[in-house]
């Protein structure tokens, strides 16, 4: 394996300005980042995988994140397992808080036991280190603006799907 590729593993549902913060920085770090919408079937998703593709492609490209990025799905099997087929070595987790480490620290050691991956924290960016999708969905579901926490294609998308709803 190859530890100049990382995957960034999420639900980016929806992708929120704290989940570029991770891609830009973690895309600087690696020779190619993968971008992986995984299947949670804990959470009950807002949107469909394909819309959360779209959505972070456009996100990507329209925010200027440099670097070999790939924004690919995965809803079958381990997540080392995609990590394994593309010969990444690490994944990139964002942490916002000590819920957040308590949660990913058990996984991480797995997925190291597992597949021989390790895993890197990234801390947020302040002006993030608050904001989740699950907060982006309540707000939206509200009618709320999210535009200060989401990137600008989800916003439109949002804002779109609101004056539909």
């Amino acid at each position: 394996m190859n530890n100049r590729i990382a995957v960034v593993p999420g639900s980016f549902d929806p992708p929120t300005l704290g989940h570029l913060d991770v891609i830009r920085r973690a895309a600087s770090l690696y020779d190619q980042l993968h971008v992986l919408v995984v299947h949670n079937p804990g959470k009950e998703a807002m949107l469909p995988i394909a819309q959360r593709l779209s959505l972070l492609e456009q996100s990507i490209a329209e925010s200027g994140i440099e670097g070999d990025v790939v924004v690919a799905a995965w809803s079958v099997g381990l997540l080392v397992d995609y990590a394994t087929d593309v010969g990444a070595g690490v994944l990139v987790k964002g942490i916002r808080s000590q819920v957040d480490v308590a949660y990913e620290t058990p996984m991480a050691i797995v997925n190291r036991h597992l597949a021989h991956v390790e895993t890197v924290f990234l801390l947020p960016d302040p002006a993030h280190a608050l904001v989740s999708s699950s907060l982006v969905r309540q707000v939206a579901s509200l009618g709320g603006d999210v535009s200060p926490f989401v990137p600008g294609p989800v916003a439109r998308f949002l804002d779109t799907g609101a004056q539909r709803g």
